[in-house]
């Protein structure tokens, strides 16, 4: 008879993870280490600042993949979902009969057990309302646990353990493990649960969009009918797919039929107002730091959430005035020489599209610069070459870094950014394409001004562009 180490013993003391310096997985290990537990982790790339904050909570990390990291015998291990099979440290693992996990299955375990979860999924948003959810919940007192892939400013950490009722997770559809190869999301029971958007996206993972839409279809038809889902109204995937859904459905977003509807807007920078229409009647008008529509329906999706558990409007008027935001989202790193240099993670074009978009009202007479580093295993695919020069309308000038991580791709698939820079001179954009990241930094540090607002794009480091740029205007 094979034993079943794929499950969690009913004791365990000592724990140990393997790839533990990714943003869930650390925040996972921090959470688990404030529990109490025994905590060690691993990693191939052991770096600051997450290799900083993981040593600081007490939790002994080491480098590298080996089977003496676990060698001491942890009463359960949870594998990242970037880990192989062949790993050194699954292989002792099985040698040892040690049993083993996936995070969503260590996360339903130990922080949603006896709690009730509140899951975002989507393409786009995530994060972005994972977080604006999080600080609403927390100032009305309802003293949330969560756990979310972006670094709330308001809390300087991405993760919280709580005492009270409700859990905020971010809801990835990334592969959970090399045992698991289902979505993360499939593996919670949301008491409301958020449908952002569906695009394609996540080539590594994902053949088509079909095989996205299956996959969010799956979750959408797994719902208990007592949770309540939340989907966009804008969205002609997610309109295809609600159909399968057999709990509560409202919608949110611009529809005049939608149960929630954003209503006017009005920029006065730093500030966007706004007024929200529940079921056609004025709900209340609300204003916030978050820059663009896009983010305003974020927002109005977690004012829903906020309603549904009886939150009062002020409570909410009052959070999202004292929302700071979550950094690498619309960030502002500095200002050196009247050039203000901004961070974001938009990778897919729709992204890359709606945060110019949102950032072009706030740039006044100056100029918004759009830089713009192709590095997920999707931005590097030509999947999306024919989208991309649509995406950088708005931006007054636009600079492309040659894919830096190329060879993870087959030469077949290779995303061209010189063909981006000759189709958006084609279209009349003023584009410049660049082999690497120092060229980039001469290049800006010559033909910025005043004004300017240097919007720098990449779900990655981006070879600490932002530091780097602003020292460079500052000499």
């Amino acid at each position: 008879m094979t034993l079943d180490l794929n499950r969690i013993p009913d004791r365990v003391q000592k724990i140990h993870l393997i790839a533990v310096c990714g943003t869930a997985m650390g925040a996972l290990a921090s959470m688990l280490k404030d529990m109490g537990y025994a905590v060690t982790g691993s990693d191939h790339n052991v770096y600051p600042p997450m290799s900083h904050f993981l040593v600081q909570k007490g939790i002994v990390l080491k480098e590298g993949f080996s089977g003496e990291n676990i060698a001491y015998g942890p009463d359960l291990v949870v594998v990242g979902n970037a880990v192989l099979k062949d790993n050194p440290e699954v292989e002792m693992m099985n040698r040892m009969e040690i049993p083993y996990c996936s995070m969503p299955q260590a996360v339903n375990r130990f922080v949603v057990a006896g709690k009730k979860s509140i899951l975002i999924t989507g393409t786009h948003g995530k994060t972005t309302t994972s977080s604006i959810i999080a600080w609403l919940l927390f100032k009305a007192g309802l003293d949330p646990s969560f756990i979310i892939g972006g670094i709330l400013k308001n809390f300087k950490s991405n993760y919280r353990l709580g005492k009270g009722p409700y859990v905020v997770i971010e809801g990835d559809e990334y592969d959970t493990a090399y045992f698991d190869k289902g979505p993360k999301f499939l593996h919670y029971d949301p008491a409301v649960a958020l449908l952002t958007s569906v695009e394609f996206d996540h080539a590594d993972i994902f053949k088509d969009l079909g095989h996205v839409k299956e996959a969010f279809g799956m979750f959408v038809s797994r719902m208990s009918p007592e949770s309540m889902l939340l989907a966009v109204d804008n969205d002609e995937n997610v309109n295809e797919l609600i159909g399968r859904c057999g709990c509560r459905l409202e919608r949110y977003g611009r529809d005049p039929g939608s149960t929630w509807r954003m209503g006017v807007e009005r920029v006065a920078a730093p500030w966007t107002g706004f007024e929200i229409f529940q079921n056609g009647n004025p709900y209340h008008r609300f204003k916030t730091r978050l820059m663009g529509g896009h983010n305003l329906l974020n927002t109005l999706a977690a004012v829903a959430v906020a309603d549904h558990l009886q939150i009062p409007k002020a409570v909410i008027a009052g959070a999202l005035e004292a929302f700071e935001g979550i950094k690498r989202r619309q960030e502002i790193r500095g200002e050196k020489r009247g050039v203000t240099v901004m961070d974001d993670f938009a990778h897919h074009p729709t992204a890359v599209r709606e945060t110019i978009r949102a950032v072009r009202p706030f740039c006044g007479s100056g100029r918004l610069v759009a830089v713009f580093e192709p590095r997920t295993n999707t931005s590097m695919r030509k999947v999306f070459q024919d989208v991309y020069p649509l995406a950088f309308d708005g931006a007054d000038l636009v600079c492309i870094r040659k894919p830096p991580l190329l060879k993870k791709v087959p030469p077949a698939e290779w995303f061209s950014s010189e063909k981006l820079v000759a189709d958006l001179k084609k279209a009349g954009r003023n584009a410049y394409f660049f082999e690497d990241t120092d060229r980039i930094i001469d290049f800006l540090v010559e033909n910025t001004r005043s004004g300017d607002v240097v919007l720098i794009m990449s779900n990655g480091g981006f070879d600490n562009i932002h530091e780097r740029l602003l020292t460079a205007l500052s000499s």
